[in-house]
């Protein structure tokens, strides 16, 4: 557990004296002013209360194991769910992608970087959401930023989950609407609020489907009847459970009849293995989006190759049904072992399955700890969950095998306890 100890040192030197690059340059970036001397002490005092993050180089492609360091470690901290990051199919459309048009688009979708590729997926996406129309974005955050400034500002209300995402938080923030935060999956509460908002006012419900770091579920039909009984919209990002939950893939809302009050967000970088965002919903929901959300408007375009890899993972995933099968029976096992081993679970039935270890310190430990074994898992610590409930993120994938599952029990058995 060296490693640990050293990154937990920061040091000036560390921070922003750099070896020479390959042309025998050093670059030292000397700390003259009291703002940089400030920025110094700021990182000291995070790695002194283990918030510190560091970046791991992955030498590698995504897969069920990871070459870090010059070593072979079990992935268990990854979001690619089915397994399709690597899968040779995608790979090959990908690079079909890049021969056929190129490694950028060039421009932003409403110059001359809406291609082919582009429609096309698009109108994938909208019929395996069940919606009417999709729109692309380069970024799951970029479509959430995007869509939340474009429907919500002054005067008007959004009612957000607390343990939603980052970006619903931010794209919240930046609106400039109301905002009112209510306790988590607590539907009386959200019912309180809306009740207590201005019913001239514009409202919009924003929640996590499934919630990225605790792996619970929201409760979808009680959101869209609280949406209806109040005359507001449900926005419900399923970043993490289209391509994993729901019949051949299609998410939390596949049996449900949503009508016009669902604005629907998923990501393409999870369960289908590549990049970018997208938002599903009405025929003029995405007709103003194009008009007026900045993220879309004013970033250029994902390329096109991308685009055709996800239609070849799209459709992989929707077919390849054996996938969501042993997610299921892999993650049942994981549970099974680790609530003998007496570990502390966060009720989820998802591939998300967070072992709680309270403090920043005891994470961090365990993580390394792992990893020691040849196992990574990251430590996720506040400011992305709350203070007291720092933990290990474990994401099972389709890629792994019960024996990956039965060592990492092990594992975690002799760490965590």
């Amino acid at each position: 557990m060296q490693h640990l100890q050293e990154e937990a040192v920061i040091t000036s030197d560390r921070i922003y004296n750099r070896p020479p690059d390959e042309h025998g340059i050093k670059k030292n970036i000397k700390m003259t002013s009291s703002r940089l001397n400030a920025l110094a002490e700021e990182l000291k005092t995070r790695a002194a209360a283990n918030l510190y993050r560091r970046r791991r180089t992955v030498e590698s492609a995504q897969g069920r194991m990871l070459l870090i360091d010059g070593r072979q470690l079990i992935n268990f901290c990854s979001n690619d769910y089915l397994g399709l990051a690597g899968d040779e199919r995608v790979r090959n459309a990908f690079a079909a992608g890049v021969r056929d048009w190129g490694a950028g688009a060039g421009a932003a979708h409403l110059v001359c970087g809406h291609t082919r590729a582009h429609d096309t997926l698009e109108q994938a996406l909208a019929e395996f959401t069940g919606c009417e129309r999709c729109l692309l974005f380069s970024s799951g955050y970029a479509a959430n930023m995007g869509t939340l400034n474009a429907l919500a500002g002054r005067g008007d209300f959004i009612f957000a989950d607390r343990l939603n995402h980052a970006s619903l938080i931010d794209g919240a923030l930046l609106s400039g609407a109301r905002i009112r935060r209510y306790a988590h999956r607590d539907l009386d509460a959200l019912a309180k609020q809306l009740i207590a908002a201005d019913e001239e006012s514009r409202k919009l419900i924003v929640s996590d489907g499934t919630f990225s770091m605790d792996g619970t579920v929201c409760d979808v039909d009680g959101l869209l009847n609280a949406a209806r009984t109040h005359d507001a919209w449900l926005m419900l990002d399923e970043a993490h459970s289209l391509g994993v939950t729901g019949t051949a893939g299609r998410g939390l809302t596949a049996e449900v009849d949503a009508e016009d009050a669902l604005i629907l967000i998923g990501t393409l970088g999870k369960a289908f293995g590549t990049q970018g965002g997208f938002v599903a919903g009405s025929e003029d929901l995405i007709e103003t989006l194009i008009q007026t959300a900045r993220t879309y408007i004013y970033s250029t375009a994902l390329p096109a190759a991308v685009a055709v890899a996800t239609q070849e993972s799209l459709a992989i995933a929707q077919a390849e049904q054996w996938r969501r099968d042993k997610l299921t029976e892999l993650v049942a096992r994981f549970k099974a072992g680790a609530q003998q081993a007496g570990l502390k679970l966060i009720d989820s039935e998802t591939p998300i399955q967070p072992v709680l270890l309270n403090d920043e310190a005891s994470a961090l430990a365990a993580s390394a700890a792992l990893e020691d074994r040849g196992i990574l898992v990251t430590a996720i610590r506040p400011p992305t969950v709350p203070r007291g409930t720092s933990r290990l993120r474990v994401t099972v994938t389709a890629a792994h095998t019960k024996a990956d599952i039965d060592t990492l029990v092990e594992a975690l058995e002799a760490v965590c306890i």
